[in-house]
């Protein structure tokens, strides 16, 4: 009678451990594939198409700076100036601390240089406030948590002069020089590949 107990607990257990063994590997177990995170949106695509489209203004100045254009700077700086009223910024109300506070003084400090800019005549002047709406963007998308496709932020050690560098935003990694352009009065175009690539700035 004990042998046939025995026996019986023993398959019991055979079944058991067998179906354990089953479901474990069905479910990816400890060495299975692991089920990725969800990557959720924070914004609206109507905000981040925004976004996009007045830093796709933004580039068109930069590129307006390299050849040192002063009435397509302030072409595209009012462009500029036009999308970034564009974007919903009440959206940020949503989100939590003090983000929509914080995202609108750094705002408000990217259009003020903006609009500083398009009044400028010299272009060296030009580029300094594009200097400061460049240094306003970078902690901008920081803090209302970018979400669009991969940038650059990129450095000038000697925009102007030896000591002076300067920054700026880029869609592509290879550097293309605002600052120093293909028509500088002394360096004319030798140092349009000045530069570094500082950080990257990418959805998180």
């Amino acid at each position: 009678m004990k042998k046939i107990l025995l026996g019986l607990l023993l398959f019991i257990l055979a079944v058991a451990g067998y179906y354990w063994y089953k479901f474990s590997r069905s479910s990816g177990g400890d060495d299975g594939p692991k089920q990725e995170p969800i990557a959720l949106k924070k914004h609206s695509d109507t905000f981040n198409l925004a976004i996009e489209h007045a830093m796709n203004a933004y580039f068109d100045m930069t590129a307006a700076f390299v050849d040192a254009d002063t009435a397509n700077i302030k072409l595209q700086g009012n462009q500029f100036i036009r999308l970034l009223d564009s974007i919903p910024m009440s959206e940020l109300k949503n989100d939590s601390a003090n983000i929509f506070d914080v995202a609108m003084a750094q705002f408000g400090n990217i259009k003020a240089n903006a609009v500083s800019l398009v009044s400028m005549t010299d272009i060296q002047e030009m580029r300094k406030d594009f200097g400061m709406v460049s240094e306003n963007l970078y902690p901008f998308f920081t803090i209302i948590n970018y979400e669009g496709e991969k940038m650059y932020w990129q450095n000038c050690p000697m925009a102007f002069g030896d000591e002076k560098e300067a920054n700026w935003v880029s869609k592509t990694r290879k550097v293309v020089n605002p600052y120093l352009g293909k028509n500088h009065p002394v360096y004319k175009g030798t140092m349009l590949g000045c530069g570094v690539v500082k950080d990257s700035i990418m959805a998180r």
